[in-house]
């Protein structure tokens, strides 16, 4: 994942999930934790439909909402990018354990290695926040570039706080992650950043609360 410049004519500097790429092992189980993973990725798994479509998990780290693609759509053809060599090795090895005939590659997200018009869907789960505005404005517009026309994208992500408490309890995201990057998802603005870079149909579509905030769920689609 990629955020806030490092220099003015420098590549945005790359944050690991949980910012040192030391902590990957502990991921899947702070994730699991912390966030309610298993229903908000259901939850989202169902929202998509993949049907017998073409996939992208972008940003897809571990490659747990990769793996549940392809186990609930098992006719679909379901990929994984991700920018950080040490969290894909976890992603194979989580593959091949689960018997998962995914295709995992790495890659920037706001430069992803795909013909545009090539998939289906664009899915995406805790990214976004990782990313200073320039670069979600670049993955959208390239999410947009990828999906054949009336695809559609998915989002789970941080979002708005609802009220003082779920504020106080983002605080924590925000101190690992970094202010910059996610003031833009604790303010609510995905859904107007989405609608900029071209995508019609845009809407939240759930909101669940969790120790660490309000995640929220988001979909749209590509002009037909």
């Amino acid at each position: 994942m990629i955020t806030d410049n490092d220099h003015a004519n420098k590549r945005p500097r790359y944050i690991h999930a949980l910012r040192f790429s030391w902590l990957n092992r502990f991921y899947d189980p702070i994730v699991r934790w912390t966030t309610k993973e298993a229903k908000f990725k259901r939850r989202l798994v169902e929202q998509a439909a993949v049907g017998h479509g073409r996939a992208l998990d972008l940003g897809c780290g571990t490659a747990t909402l990769t793996i549940m693609l392809k186990r609930e759509f098992p006719d679909a053809e379901v990929s994984g990018l991700d920018g950080d060599p040490g969290v894909l090795k976890i992603a194979r090895q989580k593959a091949e354990q689960e018997g998962a005939n995914i295709t995992l590659q790495q890659g920037m997200v706001d430069d992803p290695p795909f013909a545009d018009n090539s998939f289906d869907r664009v899915v995406s789960s805790l990214l976004f926040h990782h990313l200073d505005r320039p670069t979600k404005q670049r993955t959208l517009a390239k999410a947009l570039a990828l999906l054949k026309p009336g695809g559609e994208l998915h989002i789970a992500d941080w979002g708005r706080a609802g009220n003082p408490g779920m504020r106080i309890a983002f605080l924590a995201v925000q101190l690992l992650d970094g202010f910059e990057t996610t003031g833009d998802n604790v303010r609510g603005l995905l859904v107007e950043m989405i609608k900029g870079a071209g995508f019609e149909d845009v809407a939240e579509t759930h909101r669940e609360s969790t120790i660490l905030g309000n995640l929220s769920l988001y979909r749209a689609r590509k002009p037909a």
